[in-house]
């Protein structure tokens, strides 16, 4: 009886968070709010802080867990270690140089305010790592993975991913360090990892390629790999994420990763809900009026020191203040792994597992904000951030050959939609174009290919007055930045009304409001796609020899892009 009343209170404590953290995720779109922070405040309406319904904060805590265990196995899945050398060995400098200043700042700060040494450790490794899952998860929902910003957050992510992983076993038995406990964590290490080598040398293939013949076989194989690793990372003393994570990794090989990912993404999205509600059940345990100083000390680390510190890597590295900046300010939040570590790491003191959870609370929730307004808050600080560029040890890339440009067709941004539309252009109007791209890899290859371009920021006023409006020239922007082509439109048309505006918005809401702004056509990207697919059905439906041209012309594109093209 005891069992099932049990039972019943455990199930009544899941419905409430899944319900209420629906409620208030509902509510967050209809007013154009992140997620993120309804889900928090959900767990605070029903904590022990406000309505006190969910009591079993220990089976909480461990549903959190496997959600991160899911989070970790999907981000293996979808960790192609191979995506480093689209940032080349720079991202590897930057996320090393990044980690190792940020947590000598944080050590220092917390150090600095009587924290014994352990817990400043800790609180100084807090403040290094960012979240993967908040970054991957907000950039793949703004399809921003593969800009200039998104490539260089990845590359990071993953640095910091690989140091944090090796790092979370000497951190947890800091407390009782000795050369016995390092000689048993190297050689789990090992162990594990030849494992998980051999596995994926003699039997990976063969198993999967016969589960994949059934959907459902496949996933609960895909699964068991998980939970397998994920025991024995426990039984070598690290965390369960550990070994999901290398699963993942091991399983990223497979031709069936992408069906993988599809078939695990929905466990994955139910228990990370239940972690973000699960810190706000955490609220009340906080005692602010003893850590509100070193809370406001490490919030400046993190939201401030952090970003300053990667912006100037970048810059002093020749990236643009645009790029420089994205990257940085959307680093700014504690990461899940800091979280694992908290039950993990013997002696932390109960205030410092208090400022962890107000850490992770605070700069998580403002991470979604500074993703929903990064445009606006870059176009004010904008002039500002000039002094970044001068910081430059290498050369910006080249820009025109001439100081101002007069080509009467303008192509902003030549990145995966521009690179297709130049391409189109270049065969009536080769000489007539010039493409402006925020991307140095990008201007590296027009100037290789003799195509007339200009580095730059369409943001930045220096750069659009040295663009000739004069003669009624086509300007088309393919940036997915809101703020950017709506900054672009005011500018030109009041430059010269008589311009051509065509610029691209992510959905109808946007497109609505650029066209108020004077723009002559709006490209909406899933609008657009499905006008094109609509008229080609129509007219080739039958013709079998047209689908098989344009399977060959589309392999090709994506090969090219695949190999770096930046199509």
């Amino acid at each position: 009886m005891d069992l099932a009343g049990g039972a019943s209170q455990v199930l009544f404590e899941i419905a409430v968070m899944i319900i209420l953290a629906t409620v208030f995720a509902y509510i967050a779109r209809l007013i154009r709010q992140p997620l993120i922070p309804a889900y928090i405040i959900a767990g605070i309406v029903i904590g022990p802080l406000a309505l006190g319904l969910v009591r079993d904060t220990d089976f909480i805590e461990v549903m959190s867990h496997i959600g991160i265990m899911f989070l970790l196995f999907i981000v293996g899945l979808e960790m192609n270690l191979h995506k480093l050398k689209k940032v080349g060995g720079f991202a590897v400098l930057a996320g090393v140089l990044q980690v190792a200043l940020t947590f000598a700042v944080g050590y220092g700060i917390a150090s600095a305010f009587g924290i014994s040494q352990i817990n400043a450790i800790f609180l100084g490794t807090l403040a290094a790592f960012s979240s993967t899952m908040i970054v991957i998860k907000i950039l793949s929902e703004r399809d921003e993975l593969d800009t200039l910003h998104g490539r260089l957050l990845v590359g990071i992510l993953i640095v910091q991913d690989i140091i944090v992983i090796l790092a979370m076993p000497f951190l947890s038995s800091a407390a009782s360090f000795s050369w016995l406990i390092v000689a048993k964590m190297l050689s789990g290490t090992f162990i594990l990892s030849a494992i998980a080598v051999l596995f994926d040398k003699f039997l990976l293939e063969k198993l999967f390629s016969f589960a994949a013949r059934s959907d459902e076989l496949l996933f609960l194989l895909s699964l068991s790999v998980g939970f397998v690793f994920a025991l024995g990372a426990q039984l070598f003393g690290f965390s369960i994420a550990i070994g999901a994570f290398i699963a993942g990794l091991m399983l990223a090989n497979l031709p069936y990763h992408y069906n993988i990912i599809g078939k695990i993404s929905p466990l994955k999205d139910f228990f990370i809900t239940i972690f973000f509600v699960s810190l706000g059940l955490q609220v009340a345990s906080f005692s602010l009026g003893s850590i509100a100083w070193p809370l406001i000390a490490l919030l400046v680390v993190i939201l401030l020191a952090k970003p300053l510190i990667i912006m100037l890597i970048l810059s002093v590295f020749g990236y643009g203040r645009r790029t420089s900046f994205l990257t940085g300010t959307l680093l700014g939040q504690v990461s899940e792994f800091s979280l694992i570590l908290i039950p993990a790491v013997a002696m932390l003191s109960n205030s410092v597992i208090s400022l962890s959870m107000a850490l992770a609370i605070i700069t998580i929730t403002l991470t979604s904000y500074v993703f929903n307004y990064e445009d606006k808050i870059y176009s004010i600080l904008s002039p500002f951030l000039a002094i970044f560029e001068k910081l430059s040890l290498k050369k910006q890339p080249v820009e025109t050959k001439e100081m101002h440009v007069r080509s009467p067709i303008i192509l902003v941004g030549c990145d995966r939609m521009g690179s297709i539309i130049l391409k189109a252009l270049e065969k009536d109007h080769n000489k007539q174009i010039c493409v402006i791209d925020s991307n140095p890899e990008i201007i590296a290859r027009l100037n290789r290919q003799k195509i007339n371009c200009m580095y730059g920021d369409i943001v930045n006023t220096e750069l659009l007055d040295r663009i000739a409006f004069e003669g009624s020239p086509v300007v088309i922007s393919t940036v997915p930045q809101f703020e950017d082509n709506i900054s672009l439109l005011r500018y030109a048309n009041k430059k010269n009304p008589r311009t051509t505006l065509i610029v691209v918005a992510n959905n109808p809401n946007d497109a609505n409001d650029l066209y108020s702004a004077g723009a002559d056509y709006v490209i909406v990207p899933k609008i657009i796609s499905g006008e094109s697919l609509s008229h080609m059905l129509r007219k080739h439906l039958s013709n079998r020899n047209y689908f098989k041209e344009l399977k060959a012309k589309q392999t090709g594109f994506m090969s090219k892009f695949q190999k770096g093209g930046h199509a």
